[in-house]
C-alpha cells in the first residue's frame, strides 16, 4: 500500500520490516528501515507519519474492519545495528587475511636460498 497508494515523494524507499498489533487490534506498531542518510531517513518518518491516517483508512476497507488500528510508524534500529556489525566483520577478515599474507611473504623472505654444494652428492 505505500509504494502503490501513498504519493509523497518524501516517503523515499522504505522497506517494512515487521509489525505489532496490540491484542485489541486498536494499535499497530510499524517497523522500517530507509535507504539514504539521515536527511533521508527524517524525510521519510515525516511522510510516513503524514500517510498514517490515509494508510489506516485503506487498510480499514482492505480487512474490513469497523476500527482499524492507530498506524505508528518506528524506524527500525535493529538493522542498521546489523549492517555496522556486518561493515566490522568484514574489515575484521581483511585485516585477518592482510595478516596472513604478511607472514607468509616474511617465511618465504626468512628462508635461505637453497644452494649446491658437494655435500648434497653424497
Amino acid at each position: 500500500m505505500i509504494a502503490r497508494d501513498v504519493h509523497d515523494p518524501g516517503v523515499g524507499f522504505v522497506t517494512i520490516t515487521r509489525v505489532t498489533v496490540t491484542a485489541d487490534l486498536q494499535h499497530a506498531r510499524v517497523y522500517y528501515t530507509a535507504l539514504g542518510d539521515e536527511k533521508a531517513r527524517l524525510g521519510s518518518a515525516r511522510a510516513l507519519g503524514r500517510a498514517a491516517a490515509f494508510l489506516r483508512g485503506k487498510l480499514g476497507v482492505r480487512l474490513r474492519l469497523k476500527r482499524a488500528p492507530e498506524i505508528e510508524f518506528v524506524y527500525d534500529e535493529s538493522i542498521a545495528g546489523q549492517d555496522r556489525i556486518e561493515q566490522i566483520l568484514s574489515e575484521l577478515r581483511a585485516a585477518d587475511h592482510a595478516a596472513a599474507d604478511d607472514q607468509r611473504r616474511d617465511a618465504s623472505d626468512a628462508e635461505p636460498p637453497h644452494t649446491h654444494t658437494d655435500d648434497d652428492q653424497s
